[in-house]
């Protein structure tokens, strides 16, 4: 039996400005890291960086259940992208938080993974904010990576109700749309997940454990 492998690529950035700290959001990478390796599947986790990985505070609970032990230990040190052989992966996922909206768009990486995992057919997965790492992101053939494609991300309207949206770099929802995305927005806040050939894409933190299921069912068809 083949076990399958799959890459979570987190942000590094833990600032939108003097103000406000941000990060990954825990909840979107230790729900899929705990479906994930619940099912018998190996786990990789990097960073455009590698090293350290910021989480957002607001994102903290007062206790996090013990299960996540195992991925908050995970964050202490990641590995660099670059270092990742992505011929040996079968999946990529992109879990989110605000700090994805700085740094994952500008990753010449993380551009050359998501390529080579649409171009090879391999699983894409993201949630929330990670779909930030989509953007910008071109296949060999000049398509952007997301034209065409039915997805769901956090969205123009939870945007504006975190009262964030004028401090981020783009609207997500817009730019995603701009490049091409068949955009599915649900009800702010509601559990939402789009599945579309090999792109599963969840639109909030409440979609993180939603997400991660119909990845793990995907991956193993």
């Amino acid at each position: 039996m083949i076990v399958k492998k799959v890459v979570m690529v987190l942000t590094n950035s833990s600032k939108i400005d003097e103000e406000n700290e941000t990060g990954l959001w825990l909840s979107e990478f230790a729900e899929p890291y705990v479906e994930f390796k619940k099912n018998g599947i190996e786990v990789k986790v990097v960073s455009p960086e590698g090293g350290k990985i910021p989480v957002d505070p607001t994102s903290l609970e007062d206790e996090q259940p013990n299960e996540w032990n195992e991925p908050i230990a995970k964050l202490e040190n990641t590995e660099i992208l670059e270092s990742v052989h992505f011929e040996d992966y079968h999946g990529i996922f992109l879990p989110g938080g605000h700090g994805t909206m700085f740094d994952l768009p500008e990753s010449d990486a993380l551009k050359e993974a998501l390529a080579h995992f649409a171009e090879h057919n391999k699983l894409i997965g993201a949630v929330c904010h990670g779909p930030a790492g989509f953007v910008g992101t071109k296949l060999s053939n000049g398509k952007w990576l997301v034209d065409g494609v039915s997805m769901t991300a956090f969205t123009n309207e939870e945007e504006q109700q975190t009262g964030l949206d004028s401090l981020m770099p783009f609207l997500l929802e817009s730019k995603l749309r701009e490049q091409g995305a068949q955009f599915e927005a649900s009800q702010a806040w509601s559990d939402h997940v789009v599945e579309d050939g090999n792109f599963i894409t969840g639109q909030n933190p409440q979609s993180s454990q939603s997400a991660a299921e119909a990845f793990v069912k995907a991956l193993k068809k």
